[in-house]
């Protein structure tokens, strides 16, 4: 449980999020990079499915730690 900064609560993820492997040293214009954050192989791209130019590195641990892949996505 985090027991940091005051205020913050814990919330749920409800979407599915697309990603792409980072390819070593791929140009990363365009793409939201956090600070301190090192694009390495194992990290992915994120993008935003409503909004094309909007994509961003997740980094290689936090994707190990919190994402797996979808076999298969129910469509609307």
């Amino acid at each position: 449980m985090y027991s940091g900064e005051e205020g913050f609560k814990a919330y749920k993820k409800n979407a599915v999020q697309y990603m792409r492997p980072y390819e070593k040293d791929e140009s990363m214009e365009g793409i939201s990079v956090a600070i301190g954050d090192k694009p390495e192989v194992g990290g992915m791209i994120a993008i935003n499915q409503k909004d094309a130019t909007d994509k961003w590195y997740v980094a290689k641990k936090f994707f190990e730690d919190n994402y797996e892949e979808l076999e298969s996505v129910a469509t609307d």
